[in-house]
């Protein structure tokens, strides 16, 4: 059956090519501020000719605007909700953006239906590609599943002065990069298993005319889980200019990128001289590293995996996600490739250190993958402040990732420096400002944010894996940032096990905090394999001796707090 996309009316067509068996690349709108008026409201697509499948849309029947803005800027935007059904409140996030957390729109912003949400900010983020999309407890995956998502560009002195494409539309396109499940009446659903049909800005089989020069190509992961291969059939290379936060400093020449949930990049493609050539951009699911969703084995330990996931024909394939055909120059084209784009970034001196464990709910080999997974052994509560951070400080968090899938975690309140990925330098295209760090499975992050500007002991910001999925299911906590004459953290640190994973029969080490009795190590069965009685702090330094390969839990014991954390053995 010939899969079709059914014109919407909230989006501007490409021009349809004449390749057969393909549907436009649908351009959303430009909506320029100071003032943006966003309704957020039912709508209805028919991604299989014949069959209506009701969504949720911006100004529309599915996705959003792309809104524009210039640094500097001080923005309104006015969010009405209209979705009709019963308990259809929703929140919208501004996603990278570094402002104040009562305007974040986070899961405690909640928008009721029929209100409207107005919050005003001044923009102060670098140029760069940043999104928008709901962020309700327990609700992220179906609203963003069914549409709601839109990008947020801005502009700046910086990159306006390089020689870049920047007309939208034509030469400079915003791609979001889907892939949705359907249920038996094809309707969109959250079964992550199932999500069979790729999408690119809501157009299934997307084609798009796009002219023989350089042009500019905004990558958006907004899918609920997937994990993307980037690259083209012909094996062409692009150019990274942009991550999540703005500018490189040089271009970055590739012909593979991973894009994970939630990540943003910007590349170049120059098809200067291909006039009538076609060429598509693919997923190659293929060659993704084990232990990511939508590789071949989505564990990175061998061990576990997801159910149904075999089941799903994308699962470790190549596809195809955007046909390009090749047409005439501009008047006006960009036909270089810049040298380079802005200063290095600067790593600042950090202050203070946080942990924080990714980790299965409860033991077991698929748990490991399928999780439902916790932060620092605690599930999210709208009621809880995990972590208070003193305004004007400089932290490094580290990120331990104890489980057997990789995450990527994200950041609100602004852009961060990922400093290493298990302790070795970020990729090239990933030392620029981000607020998304994929950490591999059994692996660690370690990224340093400036805290500072904005100040709120009430209202919080978030930090969580985006994976939505994994996000609904309470892998996310919440930090205030506060003056710095209050008080920090009134909470428990978990230990830190490194390294991690660790050789059979080889030297580990604890760091923690306080003095604890007991040690007990338990197996994925939750069988005690090992116990220690011991009256020392800080650091422990322990060999393990017949311990098999696998996931283990090591639980200190003080009396009066018990505290875990999950370690592997290779």
């Amino acid at each position: 059956m010939k899969i079709k996309l059914i014109c919407v009316c909230s989006l501007v067509m490409i021009k349809l090519s004449a390749l057969t068996g393909q549907n436009a690349l649908q351009i959303p709108p430009a909506l320029y501020g100071p003032v943006y008026d966003l309704n957020v409201q039912n709508g209805v697509v028919e991604f299989i000719p014949g069959i209506t499948t009701p969504t949720y849309g911006i100004n529309g029947n599915i996705l959003g605007p792309t809104l524009f803005a210039d640094k500097g800027d001080v923005v309104t935007l006015n969010v009405t909700n209209s979705l009709t059904g019963t308990g259809n409140s929703t929140t919208m996030h501004w996603h990278g953006f570094h402002l104040p957390a009562s305007a974040d729109g986070g899961p405690h912003q909640v928008i009721d239906q029929g209100d409207t949400w107005s919050p005003s900010f001044t923009v102060m983020n670098d140029a760069s590609t940043l999104w928008y999309h709901p962020h309700g407890d327990g609700k992220t995956d179906l609203q963003v599943a069914r549409g709601l998502a839109g990008f947020f560009i801005i502009k700046d002195e910086v990159e306006n002065a390089l020689t870049l494409p920047r007309t939208y539309g034509v030469d400079d396109i915003p791609l979001a990069i889907q892939t949705k499940a359907f249920d038996v009446l094809h309707q969109i659903a959250i079964a992550t298993e199932m999500d069979t049909l790729p999408m690119v800005n809501a157009t299934v089989d997307a084609v798009a005319d796009l002219p023989a020069q350089v042009v500019r190509l905004r990558l958006l992961n907004g899918s609920s889980m997937r994990t993307f291969h980037i690259g083209f059939d012909n094996n062409q290379l692009f150019y990274v200019i942009a991550g999540d936060g703005g500018l490189l400093s040089e271009p970055v020449a590739l012909n593979r990128l991973i894009l994970a949930p939630g990540e943003r990049y910007e590349i170049l493609v120059d098809l200067s001289g291909m006039e009538s050539e076609v060429l598509t951009m693919m997923s190659f699911g293929s060659t993704l590293p084990s232990g990511m969703y939508g590789a071949a084995n989505p564990s990175g330990m061998g061990m576990g995996t997801i159910t149904g996931y075999d089941a799903n024909p994308l699962n470790g394939s190549d596809f195809s996600l955007l046909k390009i055909q090749v047409i005439d120059q501009t008047a006006d084209p960009v036909t270089e490739i810049p040298s380079s784009l802005t200063p290095p970034i600067t790593t600042p001196a950090y202050t203070a250190t946080r942990v924080f464990n990714l980790e299965p709910e409860s033991m077991g080999m698929d748990n490991m993958v399928m999780g439902p997974f916790v932060i620092n052994g605690a599930s999210f509560n709208m009621d809880i402040v995990n972590e208070i951070v003193p305004i004007n400080t400089i932290e490094k968090w580290r990120i331990n990732n104890n489980t057997g899938i990789a995450h990527p975690f994200h950041i609100h309140e602004g852009q961060f420096i990922i400093d290493n990925i298990n302790g070795a330098e970020p990729d090239p295209v990933d030392r620029g400002m981000q607020d998304v760090v994929y950490i591999p499975a059994g692996q660690y992050a370690e990224v340093i944010k400036t805290f500072s500007d904005f100040a709120d002991d009430q209202v919080p910001y978030m930090y969580h894996c985006h994976m939505l999925h994994h996000e609904d299911d309470g892998m996310m906590g919440s930090f205030t940032v506060v003056a710095q004459d209050e008080v920090i953290n009134d909470h428990i640190v978990p230990p830190l096990i490194y390294p991690n994973p660790v050789a059979s029969n080889s030297t580990f080490s604890i760091v923690t905090e306080g003095e604890f009795e007991r040690m007990e190590i338990y197996n994925s069965m939750g069988e005690i394999v090992y116990l220690d009685d011991f009256h020392q702090q800080a650091v422990n330094a322990y060999t393990i001796d017949g311990l098999p390969s696998g996931v283990f839990i090591i639980k200190l014991i003080n009396g009066k707090n018990d505290n875990a954390t999950t370690f592997i053995v290779q």
